[in-house]
């Protein structure tokens, strides 16, 4: 009895950890920025490409590994998934070229989709319907303990053991997490037996609704604030314009990611009550921009104090997502309601690929590096920082009046009858 009890909590749990680590290793780079840019010696450009290639090996899977943890278990999936990871961080951290870095890059995006999704999975099967809810915001809020360690704590072990031998060590958790996960993660449901043909009819069905496509373009124009600054930009930002140390800029970062914790149930609580998704929405964009806009241009009037407070209420707005997954499945039948997150998600994730592509180019337009590169890393003034940053809250607003549009486009749901009867019941 107490087994039974218990057991589900423990197949959440193991999965739990990797959802946590894969933030470690997303936030990892902006750690690392200048000692990157010394070793192979590149400029801004080029690690914008190398920070963007997570997100689109996260965004090209979302899709896929939905249908990989329905075909095949959540355990085989996410134990594979975290050995990817380990074999992805070993290759960056023995081998010196660049473009098995940039590989690396990208296949450990791919191996983190299965963080959430495969949580997600757990729960569905271990779990009941009415708890479903409930674990997922527990979920994202022990999660987020991974992007807090993989602020201050991970600068600290890089300022005293080196990013290598910080980079080894990472790969390591992550082989004994697929070991751990291969072990003892037991699936719950049995493998899906849907005929492709259905799926693919279901996903030309999403493509299909313009609201839903609106709604996944003002979430790529938002999350800057998140994917750009908080994950990668910001420390080097905070550190040419405040003149503080890194561990100091990850301090003042990880406000972010507090923030979040309480996001989520805080903005969904308003939004539930005042009953306007939609609004709640366009506010959190709005106050992103306002907040960015103010931080760049006005440090000189920011004490490190203030600056926290404001991190912290950007981090609560970066949480807008979770309204906008709920209106994602507001907008469909629950037949395609998976999907329809899974797509929002992926539009989510090139969102951060966009924004660090287009930083870097922008840094090197702005500034041009010059031959320092051959003697050191190229270093950029803290104007280039805030022009190019910039991006961040201009598209924040964009995107936040787009969240308008797909109100207004939305004026009927798509009903069951929208999709016929042979795309849905296909087998």
């Amino acid at each position: 009895m107490l087994n039974q009890r218990f057991l589900p909590w423990v197949m959440w749990f193991l999965p739990l950890i990797f959802f946590g680590f894969q933030f470690i290793l997303r936030l990892f780079p902006g750690l690392i920025v200048s000692e990157f840019l010394e070793k192979y010696k590149i400029t801004a450009t080029d690690f914008g490409l190398f920070a963007s290639l997570y997100y689109i090996g996260y965004a090209s899977m979302q899709l896929p590994m939905a249908f990989l943890l329905d075909k095949f278990g959540p355990r085989k999936v996410i134990s594979l998934s975290a050995f990817l990871c380990a074999f992805a961080t070993a290759l960056f951290a023995f081998f010196d070229h660049w473009s098995l870095a940039l590989v690396s890059r990208f296949l450990i995006g791919v191996g983190s989709v299965a963080g959430f999704l495969g949580v997600s999975k757990i729960i569905s099967g271990w779990f009941l319907q009415k708890y479903y809810s409930r674990m997922v915001g527990l979920t994202f809020s022990f999660g987020l303990l991974g992007a807090l360690y993989g602020g201050l704590p991970m600068s600290a072990f890089i300022e005293k053991l080196g990013w290598e031998k910080v980079n080894i060590a990472l790969g390591g958790v992550a082989f004994f997490l697929a070991i751990f996960i291969f072990c003892f993660v037991r699936d719950k449901t049995a493998p899906s037996t849907e005929n492709n043909l259905a799926i693919f009819s279901k996903i030309k069905m999403l493509f299909s609704y313009k609201p839903l496509l609106f709604l996944g373009l003002s979430n790529f124009l938002m999350v800057g604030a998140l994917e750009g600054f908080a994950d990668v930009w910001g420390i080097p930002y905070l550190i040419a314009t405040y003149h503080i140390s890194k561990p100091q800029a990850a301090s003042v970062l990880s406000f972010i990611f507090m923030g979040m914790l309480i996001g989520g149930p805080l903005l969904a609580y308003f939004s539930e009550k005042y009953r306007s998704p939609y609004w709640v929405t366009s506010l959190c964009g709005i106050s992103m921009s306002l907040l960015l806009l103010t931080i760049l241009m006005c440090p000189l009037f920011i004490s490190l104090t203030l600056l926290k407070g404001m991190m912290f209420l950007i981090g609560i707005c970066c949480c807008y997502q979770v309204i906008v997954f709920t209106i994602g499945t507001q907008l469909v039948p629950a037949s395609l309601t998976s999907l329809a997150v899974a797509l929002l998600n992926c539009i989510n994730m090139l969102g951060g690929s966009f924004f660090h592509t287009i930083i870097g180019r922008l840094m090197d337009f702005i500034e041009p590096p010059v031959l320092q590169t051959l003697v050191g890393p190229p270093t950029y003034l803290a104007s280039t920082y805030t022009y190019t940053l910039l991006l961040i809250p201009l598209a924040s607003l964009v995107g936040a009046l787009l969240v308008g549009i797909s109100k207004i486009k939305s004026a009927r749901p798509i009903s069951i009858e929208d999709v016929s009867f042979s795309q849905l019941s296909l087998k």
